[in-house]
């Protein structure tokens, strides 16, 4: 059974792409004429299909699937890359907490993704408008579901994002949605973005019989993980002043109704081939050789392969930081140095030959060869036999490496002889899918309630289970002739409340290093100021660029509402984030 949710879409079935309109409010997709004049059965079908496209539209100037620059960059997982600060500048000022410029990077980024989320959410309501309007439509609490189950993924999203936000739905005009603020309590918008979750969940099935649409299951795993950022109550300048123990076990009754399992090894989740699989709960998938011209590609990470490296060619984006790989290092039980793990740095003694060979004694955590490339050790699990060379890191893959070192990124890399990867000039982009939750995040959410709820000896296991399986999965790198210093063992108990928080927060950042989730975790638990700003401390000695970069509380942890979205609205519906 195929517990997943993935887009699947050939782009020659979609007739509209473009908006029409300047305002996101307003967006239709081209050729559409009218929501009567497409009122049937098979016409309604074709809205479905296009509110995925949207959702899943991938786009490198404004992202709605990859968060590299969200989530990874702006935490201490990794480093812009790239030529230099001034190359792509604006991620530079993402990096170190400079988003006072006007619209951050002109039409770049962040100002684009609020557009394309609003667009998406357009298509949806669209879609719904014309769903509710046909009597005896077959299936119709099913479409509903998983209409409104995208619109709440796209609100979800942006939430975390900005969180100020307005919520826009299907039964609203055009004059009725100039009148939608942002300003509204922060509880009352999650319960907002709730209640689609919760349609989705009480109308769609188990599973589909189509690949791509959404299920009950990947509904539960949503309600899980908003109810998870919704049990950390802020307050107006981004402090978790409480945390609500309701919500928490809300977070465990939706975590077990989740139908998924763990892949045999860790990179399966990475790897083109391997999709669809038990662990992938909620994912965008794309295509390539469907008839287009170069296929319905994922470019949001086409910036980031190694750009030394001549089987890709560009452009040494999202590199891995200095304190994350240190992360990985573990002691002789195989656990890590939770409190001391940034005392040493591993992996930076060049031995002249293009290499960072393992100090004598170094152990890891095994997902630190699934995570990034470390010169010396293979990328990729290219196999040294079949392609002596050719694919072991090398410090010249560096694009700058006196800037952001030589730890590339791996996770959303794929080899270039892989059938899924399309190179167009210095560009490239690959079909393999990307995911939005995986089963292992749904326990390791489950973990930390019940944790949260001193239910820690109830958590243990849990964990353990996520490393039980990265210890089993080194047969790959291993394979492709990566030196054996692994080591990682499970905790033989929690002898603590505080220390059982350590270990799930530590866990969370090795199992999903460089997804993009780092940073909303640290924004969610209230301690994205402590953390950085300590990070930057160290990080700023490694690395002279972060000089000027300062975390400031209670206003970095979001970003600000695009000017230009205030301004139109008349400069006073929409409330702009403390700080800007």
């Amino acid at each position: 059974m195929k517990n997943i949710i993935i887009f699947l879409i050939s782009i020659t079935t979609l007739f509209f792409i473009n908006s029409c309109s300047e305002d996101f409010l307003d967006y239709v997709p081209t050729g559409v004429l009218s929501e009567s004049n497409v009122a049937t059965a098979e016409n309604a079908e074709s809205l479905v299909i296009a509110a995925y496209a949207g959702v899943m539209n991938d786009d490198m100037r404004g992202t709605v699937t990859s968060q590299w620059m969200y989530g990874s960059v702006r935490s201490d997982d990794a480093y812009k890359g790239g030529g230099g600060v001034g190359d792509v500048r604006f991620g530079h000022e993402f990096e170190v907490y400079y988003l006072t410029t006007p619209e951050y990077g002109a039409d770049f980024f962040m100002p684009r993704t609020w557009k394309n989320y609003y667009n998406a959410i357009s298509r949806i309501n669209v879609a719904l408008n014309v769903i509710n309007d046909i009597p005896d439509y077959p299936g119709k609490n099913i479409r509903q579901g998983e209409l409104r189950f995208l619109r709440a993924h796209c609100h979800f999203m942006l939430k975390i994002l900005f969180k100020k936000i307005p919520y826009i739905t299907e039964d609203l005009d055009a004059e009725a949605k100039l009148q939608v603020t942002n300003d509204i309590p922060n509880d009352e918008l999650w319960e907002k973005i709730a209640a689609d979750f919760l349609f989705a969940y009480n109308n769609l099935p188990v599973t589909q019989t189509e690949v791509g649409r959404a299920n009950k299951s990947s509904a539960a795993a949503y309600l899980a993980k908003l109810k998870l950022f919704q049990a950390y109550v802020q307050n107006e300048t981004h402090q978790v002043t409480s945390i609500s123990e309701d919500k928490l076990q809300d977070v465990i009754r939706y975590a077990d109704e989740v139908v998924g399992d763990l892949e045999t090894d860790f990179g399966k989740n990475f790897m083109n081939g391997y999709e669809n699989g038990s662990e992938s709960i909620w994912a965008a998938q794309f295509s390539i050789n469907d008839g287009t011209n170069v296929g319905r590609l994922s470019y949001a990470t086409g910036l980031n392969s190694p750009h030394g490296n001549p089987l890709y060619g560009c452009c040494g984006f999202h590199l891995a930081s200095q304190n994350m790989a240190n992360a990985f290092r573990t002691d002789e039980d195989g656990l890590p140095y939770l409190d001391t793990f940034n005392d040493v740095s591993i992996f930076t003694e060049d031995a002249g030959d293009g290499t960072t060979p393992p100090a004598p004694g170094l152990t890891v955590d095994p997902r630190i060869d699934h995570t990034m490339a470390i010169p010396g050790r293979p990328f990729k699990y290219r196999n040294t036999v079949n392609n002596p060379g050719d694919m072991i890191a090398n410090i010249s893959w560096a694009r700058v490496p006196g800037v952001y070192g030589y730890m590339y990124n791996m996770k959303e890399q794929q080899s270039p002889d892989c059938s899924c990867y399309y190179k167009n000039g210095p560009f490239m982009g690959t079909s393999r899918n990307i995911e939005f939750i995986r089963y292992a995040d749904v326990l390791l959410m489950k973990a930390e309630a019940l944790i949260q709820l001193d239910r820690k000896d109830e958590a243990l296991p849990i964990i353990n289970r996520v490393r039980t399986r990265a210890k089993n999965s080194t047969s790959w790198p291993t394979e492709a002739g990566a030196s054996d210093i692994w080591n990682i063992g499970t905790y033989p108990s929690f002898p603590t409340k505080e220390y059982a928080w350590k270990a799930l927060k530590f866990e969370r950042r090795l199992e999903f290093a460089m997804e993009g989730q780092r940073w909303y975790d640290l924004v969610r638990w209230g301690e994205a100021a402590e953390t950085l700003n300590k990070y930057l401390e160290v990080e700023k000695v490694r690395r002279p660029f972060l000089g000027a970069a300062v975390f400031t509380q209670g206003r970095d942890e979001y970003y600000p509402i695009p000017q230009k979205e205030i301004d139109f609205t008349g400069g006073s519906l929409y409330k702009q984030n403390p700080g800007y």
